[in-house]
């Protein structure tokens, strides 16, 4: 099994700190993630990959997996899934005045004004050749002189429709200045906002944690199941998948062309105890520092959760349970969104600022999410050497609450006194 030293509880190595820049930093937005899977995920695949595992890519995405046992169908097979997508901002027109018009996706208008971000265009003269503009801004207002009394008193909005990218050009023919670079309506915009380590203690912040820290969950904790000897008599499936951000699209053609039994979407998660403005909602309590994130509800198999559970406890890893209703919002829902059956589950990490430049979390807490699901994955292997039953256990025995035993009241505490 994987040292029992307990490195959730320590600093993050400089080593596994910078492989998490590095996926974060890669310029993978929706529908462009090869830079994340083939530029940072594969190379650093073959790197701890036993010669016998196999790297799988597809037509028609840049999803990628990693897979212990290919061709293997006859095995119990587990998947492991974050994604390599990134919300983009998209240019949308271009002004005769030198104003580049985007849209914002999925992030509030607001947090987007005055940050530095990278445009990514493909050469007309060229196609499939990219070159990768810097040094421009998300602008709206021009100056807080231009803007209305209600934006500048605060009791309103900037509206998505406002947003532009803002280039500098000046002189004669702007809009002719900026066509003859090339850029193009559909060009993606990506926030230019590595991570840095944060003020407090074991803490980073940048832009872009959901969800390279799900691509990076699954690659450490391949690493961590080749250095405990591999997999032996479970198939165990290492996923970044695409297009989560739209509509988790990747996850699903990845889980229907791979029809795992068992899938463990890993995503990132809110710290609701520091979200501000929410305390009447009564969200679990979920905060930044105090362990992984696993969830219960929608459709999550209670009794993957249950094993995931046990070896948390059985190895100290700190966890946190969060409460999700129809839906788990993430790649955990690509077995019943593919129409594949399998338990699934979806654990991940609380972040803070989620969709903004400034998203901040704990190493301890991707660490304590590593390793918690390298141990699952390592604990299915020893059950299935041990019983050969796992898919039959699966099937058979899904928890009775008519077998319930009965609860009474403990009674009341003793007294100090």
């Amino acid at each position: 099994m994987v040292d029992n030293a307990k490195p959730w509880a320590d600093s993050m190595p400089e080593a596994q700190f910078k492989l998490m820049h590095d996926i974060l930093a890669a310029p993978s937005p929706i529908g462009l993630e090869a830079a994340m899977t083939q530029g940072v995920l594969k190379p650093y695949f073959e790197q701890f990959a036993p010669s016998h595992w196999g790297v799988q890519t597809f037509k028609g995405h840049a999803g990628i997996v990693l897979d212990t046992h290919p061709g293997r169908d006859d095995l119990f097979t587990v998947m492991v899934i974050g994604h390599a997508d990134k919300i983009r901002m998209q240019v949308r027109s271009i002004g005769e005045d030198g104003k580049v018009w985007i849209n914002s996706d999925s992030f509030l208008p607001t947090t987007l004004i005055g940050h530095e971000v990278s445009v990514f265009s493909e050469d007309p003269s060229a196609p499939g050749q990219y070159r990768r503009l810097d040094g421009g801004t998300v602008e709206a207002l021009g100056a807080i002189h231009f803007a209305d009394p209600k934006l500048r008193s605060g009791d309103k909005g900037v509206r998505k429709e406002q947003l532009y990218l803002e280039l500098h050009i000046h002189g004669k023919d702007k809009k002719k200045q900026i066509e003859a670079l090339g850029i193009r309506p559909g060009d993606s915009i990506l926030m230019n906002r590595p991570i840095k380590p944060g003020f407090g203690p074991d803490t980073f912040y940048g832009a872009y944690l959901d969800n390279g820290l799900g691509c990076f969950v699954a690659a450490e904790s391949a690493r961590l199941v080749a250095e405990a000897g591999g997999a032996k008599n479970v198939r165990m499936l290492f996923a970044a998948a695409t297009y989560e951000e739209i509509g988790r699209f990747g996850s699903r053609v990845l889980v229907s062309e791979m029809r795992p039994d068992a899938i463990i979407g890993v995503d990132v998660n809110h710290d609701y105890a520091a979200a501000p403005g929410i305390g009447d909602r009564r969200m679990a309590p979920i905060e930044m520092g105090k362990g992984f994130t696993m969830s219960v509800g929608s459709i999550v198999s209670e009794q993957l959760n249950r094993r995931i559970e046990t070896v948390a406890s059985q190895k100290g890893i700190p966890m946190q349970r969060d409460v999700v209703g129809a839906d788990t919002g993430t790649d955990g829902m690509a077995g019943v969104l593919g129409n594949v059956d399998c338990a699934a589950t979806s654990v991940g990490m609380p972040v803070r600022n989620m969709h903004t430049i400034s998203e901040s979390a704990c190493t301890r807490d991707v660490l304590a999410c590593t390793h918690a699901v390298a141990e699952t994955l390592l604990a299915l292997d020893a059950e299935e050497a041990s019983t050969g039953a796992l898919a039959a256990d699966f099937c058979n025995n899904h928890p009775r609450l008519d077998q319930a035993s009965g609860l009474a009241h403990q009674g009341l505490p003793a007294s100090e006194d």
